[in-house]
């Protein structure tokens, strides 16, 4: 019962916020690319997270943007993990996304103009244009993020990886970033409407180059990146 009084006081501050956030950088990117205002997206992710009762924080080295292009790999919780990820990426990155999102009001405006590329997960042959689209964008020296779950976890745990943000590695050769998400989940899951105050921890782990993945298999590059994210989880 406390729990869920606690989310009826939230949700409408949360969702003003978010309106009010959305608005803003609805009208700045009219006027500037999506890579100039990460900054502004950082600190309207951080806001959005502060107004749904969550504090954020971010552990580990952050990558060097010189030192890029990078792939980000992270775990898919809940509905803050995309605030947490850009709040604790230092610099620009685009990705893939259901498809299904680019349809919400307000929200399928921002993500197309941010530079997110569409992907339907039932269909294999959007699924693999999508990908080779997101291949371009790396080889032209843009960082990208993708949640090899695939969807949110209905249970907190780490779910099966789908094998397609390890062909993108392996036909790049960008440097992986293994990302763990905490708090994610018992803040708000797929599963539930209520929202809990919790901590969120964005977690950089160590950077996997090419010449740590050239020789192994999608399979078994997987099988690593899971591992490096289940240890930070933990």
């Amino acid at each position: 019962m406390f729990k869920a009084i606690i989310s009826i006081i939230i949700w409408p501050f949360w969702a003003i916020i978010f309106l009010f956030g959305t608005i803003i950088y609805s009208l700045a990117i009219i006027l500037f690319p999506a890579h100039k205002l990460h900054k502004l997206a950082q600190i309207i992710a951080r806001i959005c997270m502060i107004f749904g009762a969550q504090w954020f924080k971010v552990e580990g080295s952050k990558p060097d943007q010189s030192k890029g292009p990078y792939l980000y790999l992270m775990n898919h919780q809940s509905l803050f993990d995309a605030f947490m990820i850009v709040a604790g990426v230092p610099h620009y990155f685009t990705g893939v996304g259901a498809i299904e999102q680019f349809s919400y009001p307000v929200w399928g405006y921002l993500v197309k103009k941010y530079g997110v590329i569409p992907l339907v997960r039932q269909e294999l042959g959007s699924a693999i244009t999508s990908l080779e689209k997101l291949e371009e964008v790396i080889n032209n020296g843009t960082s990208a993020m993708i949640a090899p779950e695939g969807t949110r976890s209905l249970n907190g745990k780490l779910g099966n990886f789908k094998k397609g943000a390890f062909h993108v590695a392996k036909n790049t050769g960008v440097t992986i970033i293994p990302v763990g998400l905490k708090g994610a989940y018992e803040a708000k899951n797929k599963n539930d409407w209520r929202i809990k105050p919790s901590i969120l921890t964005t977690v950089f782990g160590k950077p996997i180059t090419q010449d740590h993945y050239v020789n192994m298999t999608v399979e078994r590059l997987s099988e690593k990146v899971k591992i490096e994210i289940q240890k930070m989880i933990d």
